[in-house]
């Protein structure tokens, strides 16, 4: 059923409306590559707009626009952001109408306009005036005047302030923006998105409390974070007290850490809009964790993660053994994680939680499996084989495939609990078949997100489905903990996907070229 707002306007039209603007530049084969132009340009108005708001409840006392603006100049705690230009009408004219009536040198008039807002307003530095809408390439503009106008008119449609739409809804039509972008952006998109519903299924078993301080080592657009605050909302609103009225309750407290300056950005801009507050630093989180106590990392009650899966020491020149075993943090208890990083953020992410915290993060299949059979060394499966020895891991869930922006494979969500209500056991989940064909990606609907979260929180076995399995059952499969290896779904020997079947083809050469070095080491010892 389409959802209204409270205005009664239907969340397909907004949707609508928002991809139309960013399809207006050059048509929606193209609109990816001009998401640094649309989405600070749709955040300006939503800016705007809500200015626009203060400044009529102010003048609502005072009994003049002109004379409210006047009081904000002088306090501009006041209003949320302040913003400084002004229509020639103060009282019929609103503060967009500056940037829609703008007709020559529109590109440089609106990148000066945007610098000059984050001038006012610290918490904007960075964010919009990083962004140059008179750019050239080889001489030519990035997005000409012309089609910079047709956005302008296009982003003037709707209106973005307090009483127009519900906050939920802007923020997921902002969502869905930065989702059409994914689609469009091929194998760049899973640095910054991660699928909503593999979010909202992290939130809800996350189940965070009021108060609570979450945390996202690779924030990318922030979107696991705001998931939590939405999921707590949603928890909250169903809470009355006896006369009917709803609860107050603290918000969440948001911690990101980003390393792409454009994607940080993203990041920021998504919590304003979903009118939520967090702390967002830039910066390669291995190298240098902002977040600190003293010589320590600082730690929380939840983290929620989807760092680039596989990631090659190659990509970190600063990355060896000695980073691992030297960190000054002690973030790495488990030691070396081998050729690729996902258990070095595995450790990290362990290492940021308080006594009591617990974590979410999805990483690739092969990271619950490489190594597992493999009779020689292997510091991968040593990492993982700590983490099991040391009971933290509380279940992990295995996605469907072709959910991912950047590739086909099915992915894992991996569940560390330093409280666990089960001992020695961990929580299996395959949830290979929940999900629905999509074009370009597949998706879990609403009904799926419920299911495999409440089966998940209430530890429920199904056969074909779940399973709690013991840690002697995980030892004596090697410490692979793939719920594919427990739980065998209908045909899955015939339907498997093929990145599944390619990555135990690569763990299979990796441990025939690990016994070729072997056997010539001893060879070579026999003199042979």
């Amino acid at each position: 059923m389409t959802k209204l707002n409270g205005n009664g306007e239907k969340v397909k039209s907004m949707e609508s409306w928002i991809w139309d603007a960013a399809c207006s530049i050059r048509g929606a084969a193209d609109a990816a590559k001009y998401k640094d132009y649309i989405l600070p340009l749709i955040f300006i108005k939503r800016l705007c707009d809500v200015f626009d708001d203060e400044i009529d409840r102010i003048a609502e006392k005072v009994k003049s626009r002109t004379k409210a603006l006047q009081l904000v100049e002088r306090d501009k705690l006041l209003v949320r952001f302040y913003l400084p230009m002004r229509p020639k009408d103060l009282e019929k004219e609103s503060t967009w109408d500056v940037i829609r009536t703008l007709s020559d040198k529109i590109g440089q008039q609106l990148t000066d306009i945007l610098r000059l807002v984050a001038r006012e307003n610290n918490g904007l530095q960075g964010i919009i005036d990083r962004i140059d809408f008179n750019a050239t390439t080889h001489g030519q503009r990035d997005i000409d005047d012309d089609r910079l106008s047709k956005l302008i008119e296009k982003v003037a449609e709707k209106r973005l302030g307090l009483n127009d739409v519900e906050l939920d809804i802007i923020g997921r039509s902002y969502e869905y923006l930065i989702r059409k972008f994914a689609e469009g952006s091929g194998q760049s998109a899973g640095e910054f998105y991660t699928p909503a519903e593999v979010g909202l299924i992290m939130a809800k078993i996350m189940d965070a409390e009021p108060g609570m301080e979450i945390y996202d080592p690779t924030c990318g657009s922030g979107g696991l974070l705001i998931k939590c605050q939405l999921v707590m909302d949603e928890k909250m609103r169903t809470l009355r007290l006896p006369k009917g009225e709803d609860i107050k309750y603290a918000s969440l407290k948001l911690f990101g850490q980003e390393f792409t300056p454009s994607t940080w950005a993203m990041s920021k801009m998504n919590m304003v809009i979903h009118d939520m507050e967090g702390e967002i630093e830039i910066g390669d989180t291995l190298k240098n964790p902002k977040f600190r106590n003293k010589n320590k990392l600082k730690t929380f009650d939840r983290v929620v993660a989807n760092p680039m899966w596989n990631q090659g020491r190659d990509s970190l020149p600063y990355i060896n053994d000695d980073f691992f075993i030297n960190d000054e943090m002690v973030r790495f208890p488990a030691g070396s994680c081998g050729g690729k990083i996902d258990w070095g953020w595995m450790q990290h992410i362990y290492s940021s939680l308080n006594d009591k915290g617990r974590a979410a993060v999805i990483l690739d299949t092969g990271a619950a499996s490489r190594g597992s059979g493999n009779q020689g060394n292997n510091k991968e499966k040593d990492c993982r084989k700590w983490f099991v020895d040391n009971d933290l891991i509380e279940g992990v869930i295995y996605l469907p495939e072709n959910l991912f922006y950047n590739t086909t494979a099915p992915g894992i969500v991996i569940f560390l609990n330093k409280n666990k209500k089960h001992k020695d056991k961990m929580y299996l989940l395959h949830a290979g078949k929940e999900f629905e064909k999509g074009d370009p990606k597949n998706y879990i609907t609403d009904a799926g997100i419920e299911k495999i979260s409440e089966y998940f929180k209430a530890f429920k076995e199904e056969e074909k489905f779940s399973r709690l399995v013991s840690k002697e059952e995980i030892i004596k499969n090697d410490y692979n903990i793939s719920p594919s290896r427990y739980i065998q779904i209908a045909d899955a020997e015939i339907y498997r996907p093929i990145d599944e079947l390619v990555e135990e083809l690569n763990i299979l050469e990796e441990e025939a070229i690990q016994v070729d070095k072997e056997l010539k080491s001893i060879f070579e010892k026999l003199g042979i």
